[in-house]
């Protein structure tokens, strides 16, 4: 296959010709059938300047169309962010930097605080309306969901390892994906707890033992570990043991872990896939013009040797059980014979694409998202001992200290469900996302006039529920502050109840995640584990990398930048950067 910048330049090599050949034709016509001479120099120079002036003139062209579009409509453009560059070139190298090492959607605030909470990043030539509006966000995945996909640049960006997995695709391979699914996530799946125990046992007995030599862990390698574990036999029945490997120890240790971990398939996959990850992520930055910058090699697929390895297997032993269950006779019966997801996906297709497909985009549903929450749960709480104090009350006087919850415990635990709550309104997991309109429509403005904006055809719509989430005017003056309560206090009826889409940590409409319960399900319960044993939680700054803990300009800086202990990045999804590095007190009562 030819290197993706040659086959994005080889396909717009048309349209960059098209103007110097016109000029050239046009010089020709004149020379020989007007007789007109004009200078060579300045057929060259024409011929030179042509496609920045068709460039310019075609954008020129685009936003008097779409001004005229949006009168017709009673409607008006949407704010622009100031730009000094052409293509707004300072705008996106701002945006980069701001992804490499900025807090999240830092370099939002100037644009939020003189534009407002919509507005249109133009970069690249390219409309990108960004909101953070709970209306608009509303009618993308809600009440206007058949007017907007996810689009034919998102799945440009992500298709080198996503493909056309259930996150990647639109219309009728999403509606596939879903139908695929949706049944194996039934109440009596996902509330069946051996699984989340019998790996929660083994990463606990792990930290004890780290713990009681003295070491700190990282947490968000341990929680990865255990979330790739269990959804591996969740999904596949293929647990992959990675919790086997060893845990790491902090930079500079001389003690040397147990076994070879960096050797082991599935820490190769998850380094693997965290990089393609964070390769996609980054494409998102430069639009359909990514090519140019991976111009012969494709980074995210370079990821895939790993990926592959890891996957390969899972794959073929799940349809190698469909022959043999077939030379058997065997039929599924009321899913008697699928045990799995995966057993259930080879029931609807032998695809060996889509299946793979499949399998990476959930592996980032039933594992990144999931250790990410957690890591960040743990975070808070090492931050707020009490609140800790309070969710182990609650904990040990439901469950007990040695107990195993049951689903009926984790829906008695009121506060347990309001800290993962508020978890995920300060660091929901999938902190921006983007959809592209199909067809122009409008959406409500706040203007004193009262007009919509109007939202041109075919353009890419990013919104942030990160941002949103965080909004004073939206969660009251103490929006940036950790407090659970306010899941379950008057603030829930005063400003989530009349506006349930202000909080949106697992999407909505027909999009809404399926494991949404599931999540909440291993979340608690790891969570009613980790504190049936631990009596407290505290970072450890020793151990913490220093690349990871953030720089001393953040101390001045507005919101919760000023006082994070740690660096919260994004790729798809919401990470430490470098881990969350800590140490824990046993203990089986609250003091």
């Amino acid at each position: 296959m030819a290197p993706p910048g040659v086959v994005y330049l080889s396909q717009r090599l048309p349209r960059v010709c098209a103007p110097p050949a016109l000029i050239y034709l046009l010089y020709l016509l004149a020379k020989d059938f007007w007789a007109i001479n004009l200078p060579n120099s300045l057929v060259l120079a024409t011929i030179i300047l042509s496609p920045p002036l068709a460039l310019a003139l075609s954008v020129e062209w685009t936003i008097r169309r779409d001004q005229r579009a949006a009168a017709t409509l009673g409607a008006v453009i949407p704010p622009q962010v100031p730009h000094r560059w052409p293509g707004s070139v300072d705008i996106l190298l701002k945006s980069l930097n701001n992804f490499k090492d900025g807090y999240p959607g830092d370099n939002m605030e100037p644009w939020i605080n003189k534009l407002g909470h919509m507005f249109n990043v133009r970069v690249l030539f390219e409309n990108r309306i960004f909101t953070t509006e709970p209306e608009h966000i509303k009618a993308i995945l809600a009440t206007d969901f058949s007017n907007f996909e996810k689009g034919p640049v998102f799945r440009f960006q992500m298709e080198s390892v996503l493909g056309m997995g259930v996150f990647n695709a639109d219309v009728d391979m999403w509606r596939f994906h879903r139908s695929m699914t949706r049944p194996f996530f039934s109440k009596e799946r996902i509330s069946h707890f051996d699984n989340f125990d019998r790996h929660a046992e083994d990463a606990i007995q792990q930290m004890k033992a780290r713990f009681r030599s003295g070491h700190a862990i990282d947490f968000q390698d341990l929680i990865s570990r255990f979330t790739l574990d269990s959804a591996t036999e969740f999904l596949f029945g293929h647990d992959v043991q990675s919790l086997s490997a060893g845990l790491p120890y902090p930079q500079g240790s001389s003690t040397t872990p147990i076994g070879q971990a960096e050797e082991h398939p599935a820490d190769r996959f998850a380094r693997s896939f965290s990089e393609a990850q964070t390769a996609m992520a980054k494409r998102s930055r430069y639009g359909l013009a990514w090519p140019l910058l991976e111009f012969w090699v494709d980074t995210a697929k370079s990821h895939l040797g790993p990926i592959n390895a890891f996957v390969e297997p899972i794959l073929k032993d799940a349809v190698e059980k469909k022959r043999r269950d077939g030379e058997l006779g065997l039929k599924p019966v009321n899913g008697q014979l699928e045990d799995t997801l995966l057993d259930h996906l080879v029931n609807y297709t032998q695809d060996q694409r889509i299946l793979k497909d499949e399998i990476l985009n959930m592996l980032v549903a039933g594992r990144d998202t999931t250790a990410g929450t957690l890591t960040f749960v743990i975070y808070l709480l090492s931050q707020h001992p009490r609140v800790l104090f309070r969710l182990r009350q609650e904990i040990l006087a439901v469950v007990g200290s040695h107990t195993r919850p049951t689903h009926e415990n984790l829906r008695e635990m009121k506060y347990l469900r309001a800290v993962i709550n508020e978890t995920l309104r300060l660091f929901p997991i999938v902190p921006f996302n983007v959809r592209t309109s199909i067809g122009a429509t409008t959406w409500p403005s706040k203007r004193a006039d009262g007009k919509p904006y109007y939202i041109p055809a075919r353009t890419r719509c990013p919104y942030s529920v990160f941002l949103m989430h965080r909004r004073t005017d939206l969660w009251g003056p103490d929006a940036l502050e950790f407090d659970p309560d306010r899941f379950i206090d008057e603030r829930l009826h005063k400003y989530l109840t009349p506006n349930p889409f202000i909080f949106l940590p697992f999407n909505a409409g027909p999009r809404i995640c399926l494991g949404q319960q599931f999540a909440y399900n291993e979340i608690s319960f790891m969570i009613v584990r980790l504190f049936q044993n631990f009596s407290s939680v505290s970072l450890d700054p020793d151990a913490q990398p220093s690349s990871s803990k953030p720089p001393p300009s953040w101390t001045n800086g507005s919101g919760r930048k000023s006082i994070e202990k740690i660096r919260p990045r994004t790729h798809l999804t919401m990470y430490a950067l470098e881990g969350l590095w800590l140490k824990m007190d046993e203990g089986t009562e609250v003091e």
